[in-house]
């Protein structure tokens, strides 16, 4: 086993963290180079009897920044002695927006209100601040409205402030957490954090789901640029800055006031660690490296006052944190002293054994004081009081929760509020995207940038003639990335960002202010030969395990970009790739390709930022240098995905703080370009699991008016209706789709780029599909068919097999690969894999669809 370097003893970590926290702060304003980061273990060995005992003992005790406030106590008690059972659960349990009104606040008393990445007022992404404001409102009169009976108790209203308040049309978006990561400055962070929490209030929020103070140790994890870095004293430097920051200082006037917002530090515990960087999957390390890695940010941020935590879907060898007591209750709130609440994820608490998302008393049990019960939230309350009637949830541990909600919401002075719209920032949306405001992004992103290659060719001559192309160029959604208007950040269009530039819309107004030229063509073709060609790209957006990746090839099978790049310099166009990602990504050949090379992350609104470093300045020097240095390790290989500094073994192709300025002697000799897996490995991930699409597809539905909507959350419906989804269960919580066809409409899974199933149809392949047939049509046709292109297409009727199946129940459907290419696919390039077209009256469960050679039922294409 391989122990982590960093001293294990918990009265050493206490020593150690305010002398690290100083030292990171000082290197980031001295800027020399990057702090010393500490080691990070490898993977703990496979499970043993005891790999998950958990000694509080061996964890940091923290102090409480708060001291007891007797008269605030006094008040609870007093509230506490008036409220029924009933009241007590409502506090200790949050809606979302799109399934909860404020008439069911009125009657249930609901604790709180969450707006989840895809719930929107009027269920529109792009609805107007003012919206949000009278939705706020509304809800808040809800809760203190005592005319039907019931207590006057404020509801806090939560939502996901993961790069800015990115929820809300006009807002700053500031460059996702990889590249925050990249600038060591925790003083930025603390004005980030700052800036997030007025933008919030002005729509009448209260309560930001932010910091997430993940450790990402699998690059190929789909929330690897949620993580500040692979290292956890960048991460506990961090976290207390933006704590404060959002929240204030703890014990000074203008803590939690009207200008700041309360937090939730997530997600607790180990959400960073997962075996083979798999989202919600399972946390397999030892307890020492649980707290000193993954653990890191939860003491600081303790210690500055953070009002709640969030707890995170994993696993910890085998026990989810939703119902982990040790850790939720044993570590956190006695060892720790955490004197807020901890909240949960996302219906998290129905994965535990023996729950459903609307019943688990054994969460609240290990320690949770309110569930995240999105579209549960009723069925959740009303089991819960049976549970406290019963005894199974003690009235002392229901009143131990109910307490530390109700702390918080006095301590925010939210009993005493007016309505969200008549407190100091309501309705100021001129706060939105202020330039003051948008100048701390755009420094953000300026110290984020992270120069990897530069043979001289950087800084540019504004003077010249300047060529911009490539799909990241012009694409506010592209360089923003996921959690940006909606949850995967994907469908959203130029207009829905008022207050932002594109890196386009910065290079093109710096360029023609200094009498150069600047044009911009996507797909690199020109009028005039260009001096120098400036290329964008990178990865789409994506969020959660949508992101997940079978390795850190960039878009395996799709060689666009790298063929722009080759084409322009044949062309004796000297080019400047910048590269937009979530995560390192193995991009040797596009790298060999470049005279320049550019980790730009994910930087959000102010593209801007992006030109200050790379054009001159009027008198020919660099405007800003770069200051980026990696906080994540950069893969020597496209296999290389477990690659943190300290490991045995540790041998990255650009290393944790690595970091070129323009004073280095910065051009590179030619790099690899075997990238130690194929574009093939990883097919087994499937088109289609756990309910959601596979890497590199998304799923769309079409309505009979042939108006689509993409699938990015578990219940969709086509414009017009006549196609709709729910999540269902199978094998876990919500690991299915239930699609409910009442008029003619079509189903398909749609791939990024063609994939090559040759291999695969010369076999005896199977396109293989989970699934449960609950009704079928009374009559028309029932088509699967799979696309290749323009005028390719392959389509079989299944109406009548269907009819044969069995009903009601989980069954593995197998259709011939062969069948397909009989019928017309061209194998060879393949971009729809899965379609489904049907009248009204079928409905069908769908698990997963994979390519296989197993099925239960098999389709004989010779009858068909």
């Amino acid at each position: 086993m391989i122990q982590s370097h960093r001293p294990a003893h918990r009265s050493f970590r206490r020593a150690l963290l305010p002398a690290m926290l100083v030292a990171l702060v000082l290197g980031a304003c001295a800027r020399d180079e990057a702090p010393p980061p500490a080691a990070a273990p490898a993977p703990a060995p496979a499970n043993t009897a005891d790999a998950g005992a958990i000694d509080p003992a061996n964890w940091p005790e923290t102090a409480w920044p708060l001291a007891e406030d007797p008269a605030l106590e006094q008040k609870i008690t007093d509230l506490m002695a008036t409220m029924t059972v009933e009241e007590k659960v409502g506090q200790i349990v949050q809606g979302d927006i799109a399934d909860i009104t404020p008439e069911d606040l009125r009657k249930y008393r609901l604790g709180s209100i969450l707006a989840g990445g895809n719930s929107d007022p009027g269920g529109r992404y792009d609805a107007a601040p003012a919206e949000w404001l009278k939705l706020a409102d509304a809800f808040w009169e809800a809760s203190m409205d005592t005319s039907g009976g019931g207590k006057a108790i404020p509801v806090i209203f939560g939502i996901d402030a993961v790069h800015g308040q990115s929820n809300i049309v006009g807002a700053t978006l500031f460059p996702h957490n990889i590249g925050l990561g990249a600038t060591r400055n925790a003083e930025l962070m603390h004005e980030i954090g700052r800036v997030t929490a007025i933008e919030t209030r002005t729509t009448g929020m209260e309560w930001a789901f932010a910091p997430t103070v993940a450790v990402p140790q699998d690059d190929r994890w789909g929330r690897t640029y949620e993580g500040y870095s692979e290292s956890p004293d960048i991460v506990a430097a961090f976290a207390p800055a933006v704590v404060e920051g959002m929240q204030g200082k703890a014990g000074s006037p203008g803590f939690l006031d009207d200008h700041h917002v309360m937090v939730s530090v997530k997600h607790y515990l180990g959400d960073g660690g997962t075996t083979g960087g798999k989202d919600q999957g399972e946390t397999a390390v030892t307890e020492a490296q649980l707290r000193d890695i993954h653990g890191a940010g939860y003491p600081p941020a303790i210690a500055a006052g953070a009002q709640a935590v969030m707890a995170s879907f994993n696993s910890v060898h085998g026990q989810r944190m939703h119902g982990h007591k040790a850790l939720l209750t044993d570590v956190l709130k006695d060892r720790m002293n955490f004197g807020g609440f901890v909240v949960g994820d996302w219906n998290g608490h129905g994965q535990l054994p023996g729950c459903t998302t609307t019943d688990c008393a054994s969460t609240f049990n290990a320690g949770l004081d309110m569930a995240m019960a999105p579209d549960s939230w009723r069925g959740l309350y009303e089991s819960t009081v049976k549970h406290v009637q019963s005894g199974e949830l003690p009235m002392a541990r229901l009143d131990d929760a109910v307490r530390r909600i109700l702390r918080v919401k006095f301590r925010m002075g939210l009993f005493d509020a007016p309505k969200p719209s008549e407190r100091a920032l309501g309705g100021k949306f001129e706060l939105l995207g202020a330039p003051e405001h948008r100048e701390v992004a755009r420094r953000a992103v300026r110290e984020s940038l992270v120069l990897l290659k530069n043979d001289g060719v950087l800084p540019l001559a504004p003077k010249q003639r300047v060529l911009v192309a490539g799909d990241g160029a012009d694409d506010m959604g592209k360089q923003s990335g996921g959690w940006t208007l909606n949850w995967q950040g994907t469908g959203t269009k130029r207009a829905d960002y008022p207050n932002a530039d594109t890196i386009w819309d910065g290079i093109r107004t710096q360029v023609t202010a200094a009498g150069g030229t600047a044009q911009l063509e996507v797909d690199g073709t020109y009028r005039q030969k260009p001096d120098v060609a400036i290329v964008v790209f990178g990865e789409d957006p994506y969020a959660e395990f949508l992101g997940d990746l079978p390795n850190l090839l960039y878009k395996p099978g799709d060689d666009a970009d790298l063929e722009l790049v080759k084409r322009l310099r044949a062309e004796g166009i000297p080019v400047v790739s910048v590269f937009l990602s979530g995560r390192p990504l193995w991009v040797n050949r596009e790298i060999n390709a470049s005279n320049a090379f550019v980790a730009a992350w994910l930087p959000g609104s102010e593209g801007a930022g992006v030109a200050d470093v790379l054009l001159q300045g009027a008198d020919g020097k660099p405007q800003h240098d770069f200051k980026g240095k990696l906080s994540f390790s950069w893969p020597r290989r496209g296999n290389q995905y477990v690659n943190n500094v300290g490991m045995e073994g540790y041998d990255p192709l650009f290393a944790f703080g690595h970091g070129l300025t323009y004073a280095d002697n910065s051009n590179l000799a030619a790099l690899p370009e075997d990238a130690g897996v194929s574009a093939e490995d990883g097919k087994d991930a499937g088109y289609f699991a756990r309910g959601v699409p596979g890497p590199g597809l998304r799923l769309v539905v079409t309505g009979a008016d042939g108006r689509g909507a993409d699938v990015l959350h578990p219940r969709v419906a086509t414009p017009d209706g006549t196609l709709t989804l729910a999540a269902v269960d199978y094998q876990t919580q919500e690991g299915a789709r239930l699609l409910t066809w009442t008029g003619n409409a079509t189903a398909e899974l749609l791939s990024h780029s063609p994939s090559d199933l040759s291999r695969e149809t010369n076999g005896d392949s199977l396109l293989l599909a989970t699934l449960r047939i609950d009704a079928l049509p009374a009559s028309g046709d029932t088509v699967l068919y799979a696309d290749c292109g323009a005028g390719c297409k392959a389509e079989l009727p299944i109406g009548p097999w269907l009819a044969t199946l069995p009903r009601g129940e989980w069954i593995t459907a197998g259709v011939p690969l062969k069948c397909l290419t009989v019928a017309g696919l061209d194998a060879t390039r393949v971009s729809t894999p899965f379609a489904i077209r049907a009248p009204a009256g079928l409905t069908l469960g769908l698990a997963d669809i994979r390519i296989g050679t197993e099925a239960t039922h098999r389709l004989d294409c010779k009858t068909q």
